[in-house]
């Protein structure tokens, strides 16, 4: 032990280190806690805030046009492209 270091000044250190494996015990075991509820979120993969999606796209829907239809449709068609 030197002589001219107090013996505040060596437990310092000692204290120090001991407080932080303390505080990373805590931290261990409070994570190890909480995780049975961190599993059981990952193993649900929906979201519970999120409304539920359907995993087939909707029906597909087809109307047929009139010919008067038609020639409206081809109009303005032709409207669009000129304002271009």
């Amino acid at each position: 032990m030197p002589e001219n270091v107090s013996i505040l000044q060596l437990l310092g250190p000692v204290v120090l280190a001991l407080a932080a494996a303390l505080w990373v015990i805590g931290l261990v075991r409070l994570l190890r806690r909480a995780r049975p509820a961190a599993t059981s979120w990952h193993s649900d993969p929906t979201l519970p805030g999120l409304p539920y999606q359907r995993q087939t796209a909707p029906a597909l829907e087809a109307v047929e046009l009139t010919p008067a239809e038609r020639d409206a449709f081809a109009g303005l068609m032709r409207q669009l492209d000129d304002s271009r």
